[in-house]
């Protein structure tokens, strides 16, 4: 059975989205409040996520060989996530995706869990309406 990773393209295809998704998030306006959480170079951050998706896809679990369990919720508890947080990533998520993914089935079953797991990420209390 093929995984996603292969169906993609493998390592050169996983590298070419995490470079086109940190360059959107370096300079589209949506991504402001994401890029803010991340330092100023976003070197080690598409290092990890070139990582982390190579092994989600189905490829070499690099991300776990050398973290461990990703605990992605976890790890980010540290900075504030909201929905402002949330839609800048997956702006970048889905343009970079789609400029660089051309496998219509791939992308109807990878897109969703994506759009899940950024959802997943939120940490903010929620607010509270009127009384």
């Amino acid at each position: 059975m093929t995984t996603p990773y292969e169906r993609i393209g493998g390592e050169a295809a996983v590298r070419a989205f995490t470079r086109r998704f940190y360059d959107l998030m370096d300079s589209l306006p949506e991504a402001a409040a994401c890029r803010a959480l991340h330092p100023p170079s976003l070197v080690s951050a598409e290092q990890k996520l070139f990582e982390y998706l190579t092994g989600w896809l189905g490829g070499p679990p690099l991300f776990t060989d050398k973290y461990g369990h990703p605990m992605l919720r976890r790890r980010h508890l540290h900075v504030a996530i909201g929905p402002a947080e949330i839609e800048g990533w997956l702006v970048c998520f889905r343009q970079a995706w789609a400029e660089t993914v051309d496998d219509v089935e791939v992308s109807a079953a990878v897109c969703p869990q994506i759009e899940r797991l950024a959802l997943h990420m939120h940490n903010l209390p929620q607010a509270i309406g009127p009384a």
